[in-house]
């Protein structure tokens, strides 16, 4: 799997386009409001962003060990057949979003991909600070393998995935399956992932201010997630200072030129390729943090979706 970086010395013109929308609103930065607050100006904003639903077979809301999740089927499959399925973390700094703020997604890669879609909804902070988050994908992702017969699912072909601090999930969850034996994990798909939150990068700095996600609201997030900042240093909260990642499932990791976030998820799949993990890395280098979603108003971010997708249908082999 090859690193390719798409370089870019200027803003798309879309994602441009979107920040003086977001500037024009006026609406104020999540740092400056209260999660509760937060939460609903994330969930108020993100329809005029996300493209039409594709239509899909079936969708199922279910809950099990006290986790919500959602269950996606691609059309036109038997209800006897067992499927591969991607288990989805959503972002939103563990702090905002739910199954409602990724459900389009979640229908994107499931008609994309051809294969059952898990969107999890794990317990948000600062209600529920560290390890809550990673207690809840972990858990849900041992049970989704336990009782993949029940939901349609083949248990040997299972990826892990998110977006942001989802994408940090996943990446959690990849080195947790690793470290207890199972389960096997066929691919861990990492959309501008937080992997390092004891220290800032290069980006943050570059990127502070005025390419929507900021420093700030990075340091809000990080701040309602962790009890103290020492936590910053435990690989569960941070994985890119895991003692090694070896051995962990083959990644996807995808970055966007102008985001705060770009350097640390490099440096993540950087440190996968030297432990010899197979790493296909892109960056969509006149992007900003959060695009994938944006595909009514960021034709770059169908693209990234459309790539997704494939890297699933491969490494499952699913056809048609």
């Amino acid at each position: 799997m090859p690193l390719s970086h798409e370089t870019a010395t200027a803003l798309d013109p879309q994602a441009k386009a979107v920040i003086d929308l977001v500037i024009k609103s006026g609406r104020p930065p999540y740092h400056q409001l209260a999660p509760k607050d937060a939460r609903q100006l994330f969930r108020d904003t993100r329809p005029a962003a996300t493209p039409p639903a594709p239509a899909i077979g079936e969708v199922k809301d279910l809950r099990a060990d006290g986790i919500p999740f959602r269950l996606y089927r691609p059309k036109d499959v038997s209800a006897s057949t067992a499927l591969p399925a991607l288990i989805f973390f959503h972002g939103g700094g563990w702090v905002i979003g739910d199954l409602e703020t990724h459900d389009v997604l979640c229908r994107q890669l499931t008609a994309g991909a051809g294969i059952n879609v898990v969107n999890v909804e794990y317990r948000l902070a600062p209600e529920h600070k560290f390890p809550a988050a990673v207690d809840d994908a972990w858990a849900a992702t041992r049970w989704v393998a336990a009782h993949a017969g029940e939901l349609g699912i083949d248990a040997a072909r299972l990826a892990v995935g998110g977006d942001s601090a989802g994408g940090n999930l996943a990446a959690v969850v990849a080195l947790l399956a690793r470290d207890h034996g199972g389960p096997s994990l066929a691919l861990q798909v990492l959309t501008y992932p937080v992997t390092d939150v004891a220290a800032e990068s290069a980006s943050y700095a570059e990127f502070a201010d005025g390419f929507m996600l900021t420093r700030d609201s990075m340091r809000w997030f990080i701040a309602h997630y962790l009890t103290s900042t020492q936590e910053a240093l435990d690989w569960r909260v941070s994985p890119l200072r895991a003692p090694s990642l070896a051995g962990v499932a083959p990644a996807l990791v995808v970055t966007a030129g102008f985001d705060p976030l770009r350097d640390e998820g490099e440096a993540y799949a950087k440190r996968l390729r030297e432990a010899g993990v197979r790493v296909d890395m892109i960056c969509y280098g006149g992007m900003i943090h959060g695009f994938v979603p944006m595909g009514r108003l960021i034709d770059t971010g169908n693209r990234a979706v459309a790539h997704a997708a494939a890297s699933l249908r491969q490494i499952f082999g699913v056809v048609g």
